[in-house]
């Protein structure tokens, strides 16, 4: 049985990379790795938490010798890295706390993949997760490509960066069969209410000011989650080693448009007066250091792995309010912090 690895498995995008190879691949065994920060949250895993290829192990990846451990004790041939601190505005208030778990975080596992691997690398694999971020900021044309020289702007993205070039360095110092991938902006169910799209529609729900940064002329890529990890699914498998490719959604929108959209929807859910909900929207200083613009060029991915974005943004947006007004209780969990009792009460301490 062969033994992946995902770090940060129970956190938003992990957990649907999670889901998706536990039961696309049951002769994997998936070895979810998280130390259950804020944003890790067992609960996102509950309909395959007692599949028979899963397993979790509650473990920081900056920890070494716990890192090597599991290596050992699991016999991992293949790691998904997306164990990562990664909202911009953490990283303004805390970069200590990015650049150990982005960096260090990354090195220590690499260095268990050396360990453990040694020098025999046929049908191993350590495929890390990063950002568009790395990239800097664009002005109103242009795309980000594979090629497009590093410009971060902020603790996290220069963290990210920094790893991204590790990464790299490991591959042609030590031969380790690496491959990266950036991505943009993703939404969808589970993700953590610290990021604009969650945060936007329960403050609507709960009719709470809808904080915008400066006029909200910023522009994001948006990427459907579950997109992404089908783009995570093919990279993993197929893509080449050594190289990067970006993923993202063709899905260009200023932030005040997309905060103008949502509330238009959650009128609708809601029956509230159109235009209602816009009243809410309150702007606020801007983030220091706030990129303009981020889009991604997916030329090399459709072209090289024949993936591309396949949920539209319409429908994408649809199910994900479906989704949060749905489950009042995880968001409400998630607002009081009772979430985090769920690992002691599912598992107690091991």
């Amino acid at each position: 049985m062969k033994s992946i690895l995902i770090t940060g498995g129970a956190g938003f995008i992990g957990s649907h990379v999670i889901r998706r190879f536990v039961n696309k691949y049951p002769n994997y065994r998936i070895v979810n790795m998280d130390c259950l920060t804020y944003a890790g949250n067992l609960e996102n895993l509950k309909d395959v938490e007692r599949s028979p290829n899963y397993q979790f192990v509650k473990v920081d990846v900056c920890d070494a010798d716990a890192v090597a451990k599991v290596f050992a004790d699991f016999e991992i041939d293949g790691v998904i890295h997306l164990a990562a601190e990664s909202h911009v505005d953490r990283s303004i208030t805390n970069p200590m706390e990015f650049i150990k778990t982005n960096i260090e975080g990354t090195v220590v596992l690499l260095n268990a993949a050396r360990n453990q691997w040694g020098d025999d690398f046929n049908g191993k694999r350590f495929y890390h997760i990063s950002t568009d971020e790395v990239y800097g900021s664009l002005g109103d044309e242009g795309l980000f490509t594979e090629t497009t020289a590093y410009d971060p702007r902020s603790p996290y993205s220069a963290s990210k960066a920094s790893s991204d070039h590790l990464v790299r360095a490991y591959f042609h110092t030590f031969k380790l069969p690496v491959v990266i991938s950036n991505c943009s902006n993703n939404y969808g169910a589970n993700q953590f209410p610290e990021k604009l799209i969650p945060l936007i529609i329960n403050n609507i729900k709960s009719n709470k000011p809808l904080p915008v940064y400066g006029k909200g002329l910023n522009v994001r890529d948006w990427l459907y989650v579950e997109d992404h990890a089908a783009a995570i699914d093919t990279i993993f498998h197929n893509g080449e080693q050594g190289e990067t490719y970006n993923v993202g959604g063709n899905n260009e929108w200023r932030n005040i448009d997309l905060v103008k959209e949502l509330c238009r929807i959650m009128d609708k859910k809601l029956n509230r007066k159109e235009g209602e909900s816009e009243k809410l929207i309150t702007f606020v200083t801007d983030r220091a250091g706030h990129d303009l613009r981020y889009a991604i060029d997916i030329t090399k991915i459709q072209n090289e792995l024949g993936w591309e974005p396949t949920v539209k943004f319409s429908e994408g947006l649809e199910l994900t309010v479906d989704w949060y007004l749905q489950n009042e209780e995880w968001i409400n969990a998630i607002v009081s912090g009772e979430y985090q009792a769920y690992y002691q009460l599912q598992y107690g301490e091991r």
